[in-house]
């Protein structure tokens, strides 16, 4: 399909590019293109573009099929987006990219020659926790065969890390600056993550290029927030029949949208600003509002939710008890462990979170947010209950949360069916979780995990009170702990 088919096919109110698009350069590179960036940093570039910027993307692709972008390509990479509310859709096609590389096209050289391109003033990148190659101690795995081998040949590199450095050095080399790296992935700190990476990668490669990217790099912290389900044969069928036509590059979300970003760039940036985003120089209290009261309370929703049997966000929301649950974990248990940010009624956005995960358009599976918990966890809930321990506060929907985290991974839902457990840590924890009594489950999980803070480790409370809502679990089910909940 060509682009005109694509702007002549989609339904009259349809909102389209009013900017001339041959004017938009691009000025940045994305690594990662997938549903989240296409319906988050993209659509804030497209609303810039349209208030008379001209930024726009290059896409980066390392890894995974090259077809999605090709067929992109051939459409002059415009594409749809539909924003699902529960009283109906607004859909539009976004111009914010303008052209790619893919490493199965052009190999490490293009790629690299891409991104260095002096045009090109910042570099962000989704490419989940893994994408970033840290250990556990937060710096750059060394074990990682991927990073050895990038370290072995770096100006063939596969990783990301090893791609930015690459890079990076060609810049150097050139006598140009270096480009901003903007992490827009769901981690908290996650520039410092980025930074962390790439330097360490860089000094174990080239002391003086490190010791360059160190004085004038910049790795600017940011706070995203957009829910994008993954793509159904539904969610397509409800994209083309708004659209009126088909896009298999399209995408489908909910209405809101937040971005808040720590203005920090070498070069300059777009004016993400006039698009609705947050420019502050202090990320972390947006961070960690959003991780606790968000992301905890999703996380409570999703495995309580799944293991009463509830295959949605909305679905789950719809029991009245584990509404009011998610409603009070984030007034009682989460909001007292915060800062709340400069302007930012936390109430008010517990209520606008209420009403998004009721939103009956967006099926967000509870199956696809209990995904990776041994890495979401800690930000989510543990630190908060460290919080409550700390201050002999009580956090019973905090420690319910985490004895179905446990239950969860030990495969078996209430009605005694298996569950398909995706975790980099899946096999440890099931066998951490099966076994013995609840209080011998709590206590390999807990010092077995490697999760756990000492805090938690060493409380007898804390480890009674999970025991007491693990055996609950068990012996109620989901739906009975979480209506049981004062």
């Amino acid at each position: 399909m060509s682009s005109n088919a694509l702007l002549d096919r989609a339904a009259p109110d349809v909102l389209r590019p009013d900017y001339d698009r041959s004017k938009v350069e691009a000025r940045m590179c994305h690594i990662g293109f997938g549903a989240f960036h296409r319906a988050h940093q993209a659509v804030y570039t497209d609303d810039v573009l349209r208030a008379g910027g001209t930024w726009g993307y290059r896409e980066i692709e390392l890894r995974g099929p090259s077809a999605p972008l090709k067929a992109l390509a051939e459409r002059d990479y415009l594409y749809s987006v539909v924003e699902n509310a529960a009283d109906g859709q607004k859909a539009r096609i976004s111009g914010a990219v303008v052209d790619h590389r893919h490493m199965e096209d052009c190999g490490p050289e293009g790629i690299i020659a891409a991104i260095a391109d002096e045009k090109i003033a910042l570099v962000s990148i989704t490419v989940t926790e893994k994408g970033y190659t840290l250990g556990a101690d937060g710096g750059l795995d060394f074990d990682n065969p991927a990073i050895k081998a990038d370290l072995a040949d770096p100006d063939q590199p596969q990783t990301v890390v090893g791609t930015l450095v690459a890079a990076l050095a060609a810049r150097r080399r050139a006598g140009q600056k270096p480009f901003t790296v903007l992490s827009c992935d769901n981690l908290p700190s996650n520039g410092k993550l980025a930074r962390r990476a790439v330097i360490d990668f860089a000094r174990a490669r080239d002391s003086a290029l490190a010791d360059w990217i160190e004085e004038h790099g910049r790795f600017p912290s940011t706070m995203v927030d957009r829910i994008v389900p993954a793509m159904t044969e539904e969610s397509y069928r409800l994209l083309a029949e708004r659209i009126g036509t088909e896009d298999p590059a399209g995408i489908v979300c909910e209405p809101f949208r937040q971005w808040v970003i720590e203005d920090d760039f070498v070069s300059g940036r777009p004016d993400w600003d006039r698009a609705g985003a947050t420019f502050t120089d202090d990320v972390v209290p947006y961070e960690n509002m959003k991780l606790r009261m968000l992301n905890g309370s999703h996380s409570f929703l999703a495995y309580l939710g799944y293991l009463g049997g509830y295959e949605t966000i909305a679905e789950t929301m719809q029991d009245p008890a584990y509404r009011k649950a998610a409603r009070d974990l984030m007034a009682e248990e989460q909001i007292p462990t915060l800062k709340a940010p400069d302007g930012i009624d936390l109430d008010a956005y517990a209520d606008a979170l209420i009403t998004r995960f009721e939103n009956p358009a967006i099926r967000h599976r509870t199956w696809q947010i209990a995904m990776d918990g041994s890495q979401k966890l800690p930000q989510r809930a543990l630190e908060s209950i460290a919080h409550h321990l700390k201050n002999g506060t009580p956090c019973p929907r905090l420690t319910l949360l985490v004895a179905g985290w446990i239950r969860y991974v030990a495969g078996t839902d209430d009605r005694g069916a298996p569950i398909d457990v995706r975790d980099p840590l899946a096999d440890r924890l099931k066998a951490l979780a099966n076994g013995g009594s609840p209080r011998e489950k709590v206590e390999r999980v807990l010092s077995g995990s490697g999760m756990f803070p000492a805090a938690l480790r060493e409380s007898v409370g804390f480890k009674e009170s999970l025991a007491e809502s693990l055996e609950g679990l068990g012996r109620n089910g989901a739906r009975k702990m979480v209506a049981e909940l004062r």
